[in-house]
């Protein structure tokens, strides 16, 4: 047997020792050695070296990162991540519209993810130039804007094959709910507005732009906000003259008004149909509106309180695992 000469065995070592950084850097979420590429919500190409450790600027991206599996890694993350429960455990970063360099910067993230306005626009110039990979994407509206979301984020953080996972579970949920809106005739659909409140001071309605109104569409409703496209003060005038069937409100404004009681009390309510057949229902901001991974259930689950309840009607989201 012939022998190799010293050359031939630094050559194999020097290969073994480069393959091996390879499948490690691969398994810390990176695609290859020189990191990936993520397209914004500008269409501007993000170049993202590690993904480690991550803040998260809002609380659909919070709750991607963990169903993806990677909650381990996120440093950080704003008020609105309430779910899952961890997240709540996490080193909160302020608001995501009221943002501070300084804190974010503090947890030494390598990549910080977001939606596109996200602000102030300073403090993502002042994190770029940190040398922080900032993910900017576009806040969905639609199920197919949520699925391309999912996907971003996965690819960003190496775990494309999980964000696959997520996307049929979600597709499997839009097909039972598609299932229940094709049985509905145009007579039998309900006519529904978004009240966002805080307190008796602050009433607003949602329009089809924003992402509750977006949602009572998807969800088979008829969103009776008319020219509203996106948020206008609420007035008596406009709530008796959209004569909603069904009012749609987040739990946490409904209770900063007294509950169904303080809600009837507010002017124009009691003159609407929901009004006087109580038909209110109310349901968890983040799962509503986020349009994450759980956007499917939260439709479906809408469609059911609107369609098949009666009264008032919590919507309460029941989490499959412990988190």
């Amino acid at each position: 047997m012939s022998m190799m000469s010293l050359p031939e065995i630094t050559l194999k070592l020097t290969v073994k020792f480069i393959l091996s950084c390879y499948l490690a850097l691969s398994f810390c979420g990176l695609s290859s050695a020189e990191g990936v590429h993520v397209t914004d919500a500008d269409n501007k190409t993000v170049h993202i070296n590690s993904s480690k450790r991550i803040v998260a600027l809002n609380g659909s991206n919070t709750e991607i990162l963990f169903a993806l599996g990677a909650g381990e890694r996120v440093v950080g993350c704003d008020l609105s991540s309430t779910y899952p429960p961890k997240a709540k455990k996490l080193p909160n970063i302020g608001y995501q519209y009221r943002l501070n360099a300084e804190g974010i910067l503090a947890l030494k993230p390598e990549l910080v993810i977001g939606r596109r306005d996200a602000k102030p626009a300073q403090v993502i110039t002042q994190l770029r130039a940190a040398g922080v990979a900032t993910l900017l994407l576009k806040e969905p509206r639609n199920f197919d804007e949520a699925k391309v979301r999912i996907n971003k984020i996965g690819h960003a953080i190496g775990k494309d094959k999980q964000a696959d996972k997520l996307i049929q579970k979600l597709e499997q949920d839009l097909l039972v709910l598609e299932s229940k809106i094709k049985h509905l005739s145009l007579k039998a659909k309900k006519t529904a507005l978004f009240l966002y409140l805080r307190g008796p001071q602050t009433a607003m309605v949602l329009g089809n732009k924003t992402g509750p109104g977006a949602m009572l569409v998807l969800s088979g409703a008829i969103n009776c906000s008319g020219d509203i496209k996106d948020t206008r003060p609420m007035t008596a005038e406009a709530v008796v003259a959209a004569q909603p069937d069904v009012l749609i409100l987040f739990e946490s404004g409904l209770k900063s008004i007294g509950g169904v009681e303080g809600l009837l009390k507010l002017p124009g309510i009691a003159q609407t149909p929901a009004g006087r057949n109580q038909r209110v229902i109310s349901i968890d901001g983040l799962f509503l509106s986020g349009f994450g991974v759980r956007s499917g259930k939260a439709a479906l689950a809408l469609f059911q309180a609107i369609y098949e309840k009666t009264g008032f009607t919590p919507v309460e989201f029941i989490a499959e695992s412990s988190d």
